[in-house]
């Protein structure tokens, strides 16, 4: 072999090196791949609605608030008078899941001494036992507190026209809950009809306190929210809402394409934007974070784009994405909501014709 060829060999060599260490570098974080076994079929020849919300236990089980009044008379014609066909019935509002897609409990709807929304949204569990969940219809003004076995407990406003975003009796469509455990503290998006953080008292549901974007007093924005505009003054849609390992709470204004970031107590720190010039529904649906000591990512779902983010928490870098518009396992039709458990398998759930729940497995344990 002559010089002049093994310089060439050489070089070519040292350039396939240097790509394959460029893309070592570029690969950080855990990917996801589907696993199209989850959930098992359901019972009862039971049917899901949109998923409005999702959470995931200490138990790593993971529960489901779904919307049976979302389903068309095609979906649900064996509910009809007369039943229209064999399939099917809809599943009651509240699911609980076990990690191998098993059902373990279920409950929940409109009965009598147990208020209920009229839009499910928002879903989250305590370590006591308690389930609290919310709705986002223009009455929605009310969360409730169940036991994980369907029974009422308490409820923090009420089934009314909106009261506003000063009002602390009450919430404005909220859109996600997060409890704190430290502090025993209920944190909520509020949401679709206020715009602000609301924290209570997750005993007693007394007010604590409450902040809109960058930590200001919060505002109602007449004649409509700001939308798509990251730098506005004041949220156009609280929509979710994560408390970090280390105290630090992280906000999304889905609308305007960002998530900002506080201290409990509610002093701003700093925003990420995401794809600032997405329109339609906006960029930042949901956001929990990785399940590793110090949390070092943030999984944020985009429902509008049909993909999810996984995002490095110290400064907002996102270093991969999965996920693609479509109907098959693995592709998203308006992702929706987000739950982890302690081994780092991701659970979603999709809203308007979506309709589904899915999970996907990780390549790298927390």
């Amino acid at each position: 072999m002559n010089i002049a060829h093994c310089s060439k060999i050489c070089t070519a060599l040292m350039f396939a090196a240097s790509l394959l260490a460029t893309s070592a570098v570029a690969a950080e974080g855990p990917t996801f791949k589907v696993d199209p076994s989850w959930p098992k079929n359901l019972p009862n020849n039971w049917i899901l609605g949109e998923i409005g919300g999702l959470t995931v236990d200490a138990q790593d089980n993971v529960w489901v608030l779904q919307r049976p009044r979302s389903l068309t008379e095609d979906e649900m014609g064996a509910a009809l008078k007369p039943p229209r066909g064999q399939c099917c019935l809809p599943a009651p509002p509240v699911i609980q899941f076990n990690g191998a897609g098993d059902v373990l409990k279920s409950f929940g709807g409109a009965a009598p001494g147990a208020p209920w929304p009229e839009r499910e949204h928002a879903l989250e569990v305590d370590d006591k036992g308690n389930i609290f969940l919310s709705g986002n219809a223009p009455n929605d003004q009310m969360l409730v507190k169940f036991t994980t076995d369907g029974k009422f407990v308490k409820q923090f406003g009420r089934i009314v026209p909106p009261l506003g975003s000063k009002d602390t009796q009450s919430v404005g469509r909220p859109a996600d809950i997060f409890f704190d455990r430290p502090s025993n503290e209920l944190f909520i998006a509020d949401g679709y009809g206020n715009h602000r953080v609301l924290v209570i008292d997750a005993d007693s549901f007394a007010f604590k306190r409450m902040w809109g974007a960058y930590g200001k007093p919060a505002e109602d924005i007449l004649p409509a929210p700001a939308q798509f505009n990251p730098d506005t003054p004041q949220y156009g849609l609280v929509h979710c809402l994560s408390i970090a390992k280390d105290g630090l709470v992280y906000v999304c204004d889905r609308v305007n394409n960002r998530i900002q970031v506080f201290q409990k107590n509610g002093t701003y720190l700093k925003q990420f934007v995401f794809d600032k010039d997405t329109k339609g529904s906006g960029s930042t649906w949901n956001v929990v974070m990785w399940p590793d000591a110090n949390n070092t990512y943030m999984i944020v779902a985009d429902g509008t784009n049909n993909f999810i983010r996984i995002v490095r928490r110290s400064d907002g870098v996102v270093v991969n994405k999965f996920g693609t518009g479509g109907r098959q396992a693995g592709q998203f039709h308006w992702v929706h909501a987000l739950g982890v458990d302690s081994k780092g398998n991701l659970y979603t759930g999709e809203v308007d014709t979506g309709k589904r729940i899915q999970k996907f497995t990780p390549n790298m344990a927390p």
